[in-house]
Formats: structure tokens, sequence, C-alpha cells
């Protein structure tokens, strides 16, 4: 039988794929040890490859698409619809085959080896923080237990803790002091290697091209810019801006029925992480608006009058989503525009 489309379900050690002709009809099922799936591969015919985007998908993909085969990533919300029976190996790959060959299947652009390495940099970052964070909150719980209260906002932190250690009419005692000395080093620590990332992240975003272009848009900077440029490797995956604000989950979910159209809060689909940057450098925006006098300011001030400040500020990381996707795939540069109220 002549295989033209595979479902590959991936793991770490025990891979499964099941194969079907042109017609659908399966002709192939079997189960390959991680050290057998490059050689299998390399002996089918080129074909449809079919593959769930978890993890290491985009590996996966990268390596047989060197064989030559076509290889398409789903999200796996969109895989499993398909599976027939109780869930297992064979029944998941029977399903990416079948959902691979959707003509309105959503596909997830494969990412090379320098957009997963910076992106990784992010998360890594992103972790540091999260760890700083639970530094901190531990400090001020512990310190609020003898009486001291440090000032909100993370950089009133090593200040204080300096001052705190070397009170002596403070009264907290050596094994407490010493403690603190200890957690406060590894807060130093968490803080050096968040600081070092953000400096790689910015050198990465200086040499790329597309990367200085998006930061030219009011409310993203470098970390936004470079994030959005490693996720996003093909802007014409997208069929418009709003298409791709969806995909960030800044676009109302939907509950209409019957030809009456009900809109709730925000999806919140897709990558948190990247709405998370969109969503706080259009925050930045809006404290810093004053009395600009470009469209964009102008529509932001209107649109305030109306609606709650959380409300506008989605509005504007939409906004920004969509100017994004156009100058990635026009190839042009962002110009403000100054004059007449820009339309909501």
């Amino acid at each position: 039988m002549n295989i033209t489309t595979i479902g590959f379900d991936i793991a770490k050690n025990v891979f499964q794929v099941h194969g079907a002709n042109e017609r659908g009809k399966p002709g192939l099922d079997r189960r390959l040890k991680r050290g057998q799936v490059l050689e299998f591969f390399a002996q089918q015919n080129p074909c449809l490859v079919g593959i769930e985007a978890c993890g290491g998908a985009h590996h996966w993909a990268r390596k047989l698409a060197s064989f030559g085969h076509t290889v398409k990533l789903m999200a796996p919300q969109f895989v499993k619809p398909y599976v027939k029976s109780n869930k297992n190996d064979s029944a998941d790959a029977a399903a990416i085959c079948e959902a691979v060959r959707r003509p309105t299947m959503r596909f997830v652009p494969i990412k090379n080896v320098e957009q997963q390495a910076i992106l990784s940099v992010h998360r890594a970052r992103q972790g540091f923080i999260t760890a700083r964070t639970a530094v901190v909150n531990e400090m001020r719980g512990l310190l609020i237990e003898f009486g001291i209260v440090i000032p909100q906002g993370i950089r009133n932190v090593a200040p204080h803790l300096a001052g705190i250690l070397e009170d002596a009419a403070n009264d907290l005692p050596t094994l407490f002091r010493s403690l603190l000395h200890r957690l406060s080093e590894h807060y130093k620590e968490l803080d050096r290697q968040v600081l070092e990332l953000e400096h790689e992240i910015k050198i990465w975003h200086r040499e790329s091209e597309n990367s200085r272009k998006i930061a030219e848009i009011p409310g993203i900077g470098p970390l936004t810019a470079s994030a959005l440029v490693a996720s996003i490797s093909d802007a014409r995956e997208f069929k418009s801006g709003r298409q791709m604000a969806a995909w960030l989950g800044l676009v109302p979910r939907q509950n209409s029925s019957g030809g009456k159209e009900k809109l709730l809060g925000i999806s919140k689909r897709g990558d948190s992480y990247l709405r998370m940057l969109l969503i706080h450098g259009a925050r930045a925006v809006l404290r810093h608006l004053g009395e600009k006098k470009d469209a964009t300011s102008l529509w932001l001030r209107e649109l305030s009058k109306r609606r709650h400040p959380n409300v506008v500020t989605v509005a504007l990381a939409n906004k920004n989503a969509r100017i994004v996707w156009a100058l990635l795939v026009r190839g042009t540069r962002f110009e403000a525009r100054a004059g007449s109220l820009a339309v909501a």
C-alpha cells in the first residue's frame, strides 16, 4: 500500500506511527523505539506527517522534514476530537493521521533552533523572576512576624534588607538574622541572573531586523519584540492581524447561538507569556499617555471615557498585535499617525 499520510505520536522513548493511503484507508500501525524513528522515516517515501505540538515536536519536525516529508504540527486540543476510542498510543496516532488531512485544520509553524534558543532564554528568565518573587514574599512574611515591614516594590527589598541586617537594635535573633542573610544572598543571585538573561535577549534583539522593527511600536520593547519574532516563524501563516490576535487570546470569547451574539471576556488562548508581555506594554502606554496628540493616544483617551481601564489595555494590546502582523507581512516600518482620531 502506498502510504501518503502518517500520524506520528511522539513521547520520550516509545513512539507510535499510523499510516493511511490517499483515500484514508489505514495501512500502517507500528510502535517504534527512539533509536528506530529516524531509520524508519528515512525509508519511507515523502509523505504528509502530522505531529501534535508538544514537547520535542519542533525537533522531530525538523528531522523528518530533512528526509523530504511535509511535516505539520497541530495543537493537541484540535486533535482530541478525532480520537475514536479509549486513549492509547495507537488511537492517538490514528487521530493525528485523520486530523492532519482536514482542510480546515490549523497548524503550528515549525520553529528553527535559533528561535527555540532565544525562547528558552525567555522561559528561563521568567522562571528566575518567579523564584525571585517567591523569595521576596517569603522574606516579607518572615519579617512581619518580628514586626518589620518592607515597603512595596521589589526594588525596595535590597536597600531595606541591608539596613535590617546591620541594625542591632531591632532585636532579631542571631539564628533568624543568619537565615535572613542567606535569603538575601539568594535574592541577589536570582536578580543577577535575571539581569544577565535580559542582556542576552537585548543582544539578540539588536541583531534581528524584524525584532528592531517591531520594537518601534509604542508598548513593545526588546523583550516583547524578541519573544514575538521567535514565536511567529512566518506571519503569513495567519490570514489577518485579527487571526493573530485571536491566536494570542486577545479577542472576546463567544457563546452565541440562534443568531444571538454573546461576547464574554478575552479568550486567553495561545501563549500566556506573549499575551502578558503585550498587556504589560499596553498598560505602560496608558500610564504615560499624558497629552499626546497622535491618533492612537486620542483613540485611547476617547475609549477610556466609556470603558474600564482593563478593557482599554486589552484593546491596545490587540491593536499592537495586529500592527505586528502587518509589519511582518508587508515588511514595512511603524509610523505613528498624527491628527484625526483613530477609529475603534
